[in-house]
């Protein structure tokens, strides 16, 4: 039988090859490459999207991350508090604004960050939460805000696998004080290389934002602050803008798949992602557990089936982060899920059939396995 990959961004593109190359034909008309009109129209239309008043376009997720922690004036001696289970990029961007993170649990239904141990690792030098909307569910992020209201505290969402998404009937990005965007090419709105945004309704942080992505030119060859060079090109932008016309329509299929995969592993053995009723989850990953977790991922491969593991190692427990002192054990709950996630292919253009196919597998395996 054919492979059912993990993800086929070629077929996405090609479906959509008309409108893409019209894009780009249209940027090398112009010759104009970086922070032109193309740049300058997307970030009105994903700031509209999110519904935050203004978007500042970026070269990457990780830098938009980063951008806004500098944007709050986060640096040395300061603490910002956020999880171990995400990907890498979340506390690099800490360590590369000079801040300490602080990495707690997650709760177990969401894998999101857990309020409770929020509260519990707020010090006099925490100066921000940075809830990360991971697998494109959204963080419970009513208590987030009362926390940070209360400690004069920011919030910068990792927004990152949430595109769409929404918290109590508003998309995510817009609740906090910065909503940070990656549109790497896997992301459910994805470039064609790297590209990220942050966007805010706060003007002065959107004017910070703006000086620190181009070295802290407020003109040109004329430095207010010290800056960095991340800027998104206008051919990113150009495809982006395409692609978000029809990220709707993406996220309404991720849903009817997800949907289908829960009805044909209502009884598989292997529990299901929660959807949460205070939000609208747009499946970036459809992410199972199994205690036999490496068993079940070796019998679907051995079928062609590609699934992969989000995220195996928690931050903590990475060598580059010992110095934080959380060894095993520490985070209980972000390492018991580390051992038994894994992320099954879900991607607009997959066919029913093959979601049809994947699930058998899993059932097949787990009723071998518990005979």
């Amino acid at each position: 039988m054919q492979p059912i990959p993990f993800l086929d961004l070629k077929g996405q593109h090609q479906a959509l090859r008309t409108e893409i190359d019209a894009a780009i034909a249209g940027v090398l008309e112009r010759g104009q490459f970086i922070l032109g009109p193309e740049v300058a129209a997307f970030e009105a239309e994903f700031a509209r999207y999110t519904g935050a008043a203004d978007g500042v376009a970026v070269a990457s997720g990780t830098d938009a991350l980063h951008l806004a922690l500098r944007a709050c004036d986060i640096g040395p001696g300061d603490e910002v508090i956020t999880v171990a289970h995400t990907a890498g990029a979340t506390v690099a961007a800490v360590v590369m604004a000079g801040a300490r993170p602080v990495l707690v649990d997650i709760d177990p239904r969401s894998y999101t960050i857990d309020p409770e141990q929020v509260a519990r690792h707020i010090t006099p030098r925490t100066r921000a939460i940075l809830p990360v909307h991971l697998y494109g569910q959204a963080v419970d992020l009513a208590p987030l805000l009362d926390l940070a209201h209360r400690h004069g505290l920011r919030v910068i969402e990792d927004c990152a696998q949430a595109h769409g998404a929404e918290y109590r009937g508003r998309r995510v990005g817009g609740w906090g004080d910065l909503g940070c965007f990656s549109f790497y090419p896997t992301k459910n709105l994805g470039a064609l290389g790297d590209a990220g945004m942050v966007v805010t309704s706060d003007p002065a942080l959107a004017d910070r934002l703006r000086l620190l992505r181009q070295y802290g030119w407020r003109e040109r060859d004329r430095a207010v602050l010290h800056g960095y060079n991340s800027r998104m090109d206008e051919l990113q932008a150009a495809v982006l803008r395409v692609k978000l016309r029809h990220l709707d329509a993406w996220t309404a299929r991720r849903r009817e798949l997800a949907q289908r995969y829960r009805h044909l592993l209502g009884e598989s053995g292997v529990a299901l992602p929660d959807a949460l009723p205070y939000g609208l989850h747009v499946y970036h990953l459809f992410v199972i557990r199994s205690p036999r977790r490496d068993a079940l991922r070796q019998h679907l491969s051995e079928q062609g089936i590609g699934a992969m593991v989000h995220y195996p190692v928690p931050v903590h427990l990475q060598e580059a982060y010992r110095g934080l002192g959380l060894g095993p054990g520490a985070l209980p709950i972000s390492e018991r899920s580390a051992g038994e996630i894994l992320s099954l292919p879900l991607h607009p253009e997959l066919a029913d059939a093959a979601v049809e196919r994947v699930a058998a597998l899993v059932r097949e395996f787990h009723t071998r396995t518990e005979g």
